[in-house]
């Protein structure tokens, strides 16, 4: 009895942990805009070289999308985010990453899976 008590603390225990990683790896929304709003301007003009801010947003949420997870929640919250937006020229947002020196491995649109 001693033993299966043990047992089911030991899993409550990872289960808190496990959980605990989980929520600490997860990009929100918020951090998504935030790093992404100096990028709207531009996006909507195209025109000119593309603001020091937002290649250093772009750079940094690219770091913290290190895990599948986390780009899918950033890929959502772009989706989002676009959708609520007015007047973005996609052509020129697709653009953005590449300028900034940064590879990303899909194009950003309001048609892109993000689940994949």
């Amino acid at each position: 009895m001693a033993s299966l008590k043990l047992v089911c603390i030991t899993m409550v225990v990872c289960m808190v942990v496990l959980a605990s990683t989980a929520v600490d790896a997860t990009i929100s929304c918020n951090q998504v805009a935030t790093s992404l709003a100096p990028c709207v301007p531009y996006a909507r003009s195209g025109t000119g070289d593309v603001p020091g801010p937002c290649c250093d947003g772009i750079k940094k949420l690219n770091d913290a999308a290190s895990t599948t997870p986390d780009r899918r929640a950033a890929c959502g919250c772009m989706k989002t985010a676009a959708s609520n937006l007015k007047d973005l020229n996609f052509d020129v947002v697709s653009t953005i990453p590449g300028k900034c020196g940064v590879n990303i491995p899909y194009k950003l649109s309001p048609s892109t899976d993000c689940d994949r």
